[in-house]
């Protein structure tokens, strides 16, 4: 499985949303200019996004977006799954379940392909919004010194 550029953009997005926003609503210029990434396409994925229901959009000149709810009711694989779709590494109808007979194909199924989804889920569905700000504060407070005067 490979995450597309629209759910890792999407997520990037998303944790600028909520490291900016400060309860006011953000523009989508300024995040498509922080994270270097077309407003064109973020368009398009702010649209899944709102569609899904994890952010709001404001209208008007001050307009822009606000998340929809507090970054630690936001799953990671929420944001993921609403860009990507499921998040398998093996199309569940290439392997044929319905057969009685325990065949190669079946036994991988069980003992790989449904271990790596168990894992992925089990990964995304731990991790919140909040989570990921936190940690990127606290990077970026390693990187960016405080000098008091």
């Amino acid at each position: 499985m490979k995450i597309s550029t629209k759910g890792r953009y999407g997520l990037r997005s998303m944790v600028d949303l909520a490291v900016n926003s400060s309860g006011d609503q953000v523009p989508l210029c300024s995040i498509a200019e922080r994270q270097n990434i077309s407003e064109n396409y973020l368009e398009q994925v702010f649209s899944a996004l709102r569609k899904a229901g994890l952010v709001k959009s404001i209208k008007g000149a001050q307009g822009g977006y606000v998340l929809a709810d507090h970054p630690s009711n936001i799953k990671v694989g929420t944001i993921l799954r609403c860009l990507e779709g499921d998040l398998l590494v093996v199309d569940p109808d290439s392997v044929d379940d319905n057969s009685s007979e325990y065949t190669i194909q079946k036994c991988i199924k069980v003992n790989v392909w449904d271990k790596i989804n168990e894992s992925i889920e089990k990964v995304v569905d731990s991790l919140t919004l909040e989570d990921l700000v936190n940690d990127y504060k606290k990077m970026n407070d390693k990187y960016f010194p405080m000098y008091y005067i």
